[in-house]
C-alpha cells in the first residue's frame, strides 16, 4: 500500500479516554500552531529532541518541504490546537528500508490521558500497512514513562550504549533502541 492511499482514512476522529481529537498529517499552513505546540514543550525535554524545534525557521522548512514517505508526521488536534505529533520515519532504500522509526511528543498539558498510546498503535497500523516489518523508537537518557510505554505496546529493548549521545547542552546521555516485530494481514488471519 502506497503512502498516499494510507493517508486516504484522514483526517479521523478519534475518542482518547473521553477526548475527541482530530488525527491528520501535518499540512504547509501548520507554522504557527506547530511552534506553538513545540514551544509548549518543556526545554528540559527539547534538549532531548534532535532539532531546535523552537527555531520557527525549522518548523517552517518542515512544513514546506513535507515528504510523506520519508517522515509522516501525524498531529492530534484539539479545538486547532496541536495536542501531539507522531512521527512514522523511513528509509526508502538501503539496508533499513524495512524498518519505521517512531517518534512521539504530546504537549504537557495533555499527557497521562493515553495519547501516546493511540499515536503509537496508529502509526504501527500504517507502518504495517506500508509493508514495513519492524519499527523502533530511539530514547536518550532515562525517558523511563515513554520506554514503560512502548514496552506494554511490544517494543523490546534492542541496544543500550552509556553515555553515547549528547542533548542540545552537550551532555552525555545514554541512548536506548527500542523495537518490535509488525504483523502482516497474513499473520492476523492466522489468530484465532
Amino acid at each position: 500500500m502506497e503512502t498516499e492511499s494510507a493517508l486516504e482514512q484522514y483526517p479521523k476522529t478519534v475518542d482518547v479516554n473521553g477526548l475527541s481529537v482530530e488525527l491528520r498529517p501535518l499540512q504547509p499552513t501548520d507554522v504557527k500552531p506547530f511552534h506553538q505546540f513545540f514551544c509548549a514543550v518543556p526545554e528540559t525535554e527539547r534538549l532531548f529532541l534532535k532539532h531546535r524545534v523552537t527555531d520557527i525557521e525549522v518548523i517552517r522548512q518542515w512544513c514546506k518541504n513535507i515528504d510523506y514517505g520519508r517522515n509522516l508526521p501525524l498531529l492530534a488536534v484539539l479545538n486547532n490546537r496541536i495536542i501531539a505529533d507522531a512521527t512514522l520515519h523511513q528509509d526508502l532504500g538501503g539496508w533499513k528500508r524495512h524498518i519505521g522509526r517512531l517518534s512521539v511528543v504530546v504537549h504537557p498539558e495533555f499527557r497521562g490521558r493515553g495519547l501516546a498510546k493511540a499515536l503509537i498503535q496508529e502509526l504501527v497500523e500504517i507502518a504495517r500497512h506500508l509493508s514495513l516489518e519492524r519499527v523502533e523508537a530511539e530514547f536518550i537518557g532515562n525517558q523511563a514513562a515513554a520506554r514503560k510505554l512502548y514496552a506494554r505496546l511490544g517494543f523490546d529493548e534492542l541496544l543500550v550504549l552509556p553515555d553515547y549521545v549528547k542533548d542540545m547542552q552537550a551532555e552525555p546521555h545514554d541512548y536506548v533502541l527500542m523495537g518490535r516485530v509488525i504483523k502482516t494481514d497474513e499473520e492476523f488471519a492466522g489468530e484465532g
